[in-house]
């Protein structure tokens, strides 16, 4: 028998798909663009004696981030769909075993991952021949993006090897990486926080501390091998549990209560059953939305505990580095939250397409508005409500934050306008989220594709562009002559004021923009093009692909 026999076929299958060669000719054209803008901002005054240092820690660091993505948009879901399609028994009905499925997939899903990693490399080694960097700290940084490259495959793989619905499989692999990634930093921190002194231990699983030490190779290649050996045992977990975990299990005809709903008492039940039933009187599309209720449910929980926190700061007069760290939580939460937001907004058009619901609301009298609209509406009644806890939550924590900062700073403003664009930007985030969202469930593969999609167009790709386009613009509009010279006090005073100011506004207003075109965009294409779009995903035959009519001779 050949040596993994998949490989070689799948290899060529990659290889002529058009995001291969895509997604290197975007990574090289985006690390082009910063290393131009940034050895032109060399050349302002302001700028320091070393732009290699900073080109290469802006690339490593944005490197590492799309390293670590790898396992959320290629392996997470590769096994998975495999098992939802039933292929996967096929292949086990061979002599294949499960280590040659599962390095035949990580193969052909690090071929896309990496070779864009790749189109990098001789952008990043310009900065040995610009200066500031030194050669082992350049190997070593490459070495560990590798590594953390290979660790997010693993771990997508593994979570992959023991899921069949999409869309857990991509919120599995997020916390398990997640967890593996920030957990060991984070609890190494607490013990220093408690003892004094930064003992790693649990960080030498993170990829992310072997790519942050690599500038010391003697606290680098531990921390390096650690991770290394838990991403091949995650690996070899997955080459086990393959075989074993692909049959589907007979589903239950018993009706299992949550614990929450054995405590419900019997007249809320009833009332939500009555709101229930006037909902589909209303819109049944709104109704239908809206069934899954305990995903809402698991977000209060999340908003609850987030209140406890914030009582427990605020009635023990915790000082200011607690709030920061109350900040920080809060955006690890907000981001966690616009992809749960994102894939519920997706999921709903996908599971109607593949279940056939699609075609049922075709065929009822609702117009392509109505539909669309108790889409919407079922988002707004399950998210909104705790979403508005959480934003009231971090508003009341940045108030507090302000008011103890307030006499200590010459220019507290800035945290004036960051308290009303903490408030402002989430919505709007949220809002292209839910409506882009929508529009790629109705024309994507499935619901884990869109997902991707939604949050790579919406968040991930305006996120990059807007903040080059700030670090660009305004230092140069400062040196340019649009702004004064700083040759007085004065002078010097407007620039320390205004310019970390200019550096908040300038990315909320074009984030607002982005938000605004997104939204309106997407919901223009579903309010106007519903059917069309709905029918091109049941209707896949084209009038070209048709076998010719013969006509009949008299």
């Amino acid at each position: 028998m050949t040596f993994l026999p998949i490989v070689g076929r799948e290899l060529r299958v990659a290889t002529r798909r058009r995001s291969t060669y895509w997604l290197r000719v975007i990574a090289a054209g985006v690390a082009l663009l910063i290393g131009a803008g940034m050895l032109l901002l060399s050349l302002l005054p302001f700028a320091g004696a070393m732009p290699g240092s900073v080109l290469f820690g802006t690339l490593t660091w944005m490197s590492l981030a799309a390293a670590l993505s790898g396992g959320l948009f290629f392996t997470s879901d590769c096994l998975s769909e495999e098992k939802r399609e039933g292929t996967l028994g096929f292949l086990f009905l061979t002599d294949l075993r499960g280590y040659d499925v599962v390095i035949g997939k990580l193969l052909v899903t690090s071929l896309r991952s990496v070779s864009p990693l790749l189109a990098i490399f001789p952008i990043l080694a310009t900065t040995l021949l610009i200066g500031g960097v030194d050669v082992g700290h350049f190997w070593r940084a490459m070495l560990a993006i590798a590594n953390a490259a290979f660790f997010s495959l693993a771990t997508g793989m593994f979570v992959s090897a023991i899921s069949r619905n999409a869309l857990k499989a991509l919120a599995g692999t997020l916390f398990l990486l997640v967890i593996l990634v920030g957990g060991g930093p984070v609890m190494d921190s607490l013990g220093a926080f408690v003892n004094g002194r930064f003992i790693p231990t649990l960080s030498l699983v993170s990829p992310g501390y072997a790519f942050s030490s690599a500038n010391y190779a003697k606290t680098f290649w531990p921390a390096f091998a650690v991770s290394n050996v838990t991403a091949w045992l995650l690996l070899a977990l997955s080459c086990f549990l393959v075989r074993r975990t692909w049959q589907e299990k007979p589903a239950s005809t018993r009706r299992v209560k949550l614990p929450l709903q054995r405590i419900v008492p019997a007249h809320i039940a009833t009332e939500t059953r009555r709101r229930r039933l006037q909902l589909l009187d209303e819109n049944p599309v709104t109704w239908l939305a809206t069934r899954y209720y305990g995903h809402a449910l698991i977000l209060w929980i999340v908003a609850v505990m987030m209140s406890a926190a914030f009582l427990v700061f605020w009635f023990t007069d915790a000082p200011t580095m607690f709030w920061h760290g109350w900040e920080a939580i809060h955006n690890c939460v907000s981001l966690a939250l616009y992809l749960w937001v994102t894939a519920k907004a997706c999921q709903f058009f996908a599971d109607a397409r593949r279940t056939g619901a699609i075609e049922l609301l075709l065929a009822s009298p609702l117009t392509s508005r109505a539909t669309v609209q108790g889409a919407w509406q079922g988002l707004l009644r399950l998210f909104a409500p705790p979403i508005l806890l959480l934003i009231i939550l971090e508003v009341a924590a940045d108030a507090i934050a302000i008011s103890a900062d307030w006499m200590s700073e010459d220019f507290p403003w800035i945290h004036v306008a960051n308290m009303v664009l903490n408030v402002v930007l989430p919505m709007a985030n949220l809002v292209a989220l839910a409506w882009f969202g929508l529009w790629m469930g109705l024309t994507s593969k499935n619901a884990l594709t869109a997902t991707l999609k939604t949050i790579a167009l919406v968040q991930i790709v305006p996120w990059f562009a807007i903040y080059f386009l700030t670090a660009m613009s305004v230092p140069l509009f400062m040196f340019s002559g649009g702004w004064p010279a700083a040759s007085n006090a004065s002078s010097q005073t407007m620039v320390t004021q205004w310019v970390p100011l200019l550096f908040v506004l300038v990315p909320a207003t074009l984030g607002l923009l982005k938000n605004f075109l997104f939204w309106l965009g997407a919901r223009r294409k579903l309010f106007g093009q519903f059917r069309q779009l709905a029918t091109r995903s049941l209707v896949p035959v084209h009038s070209a692909h048709l076998p010719p009519v013969i006509k009949a001779t008299p």
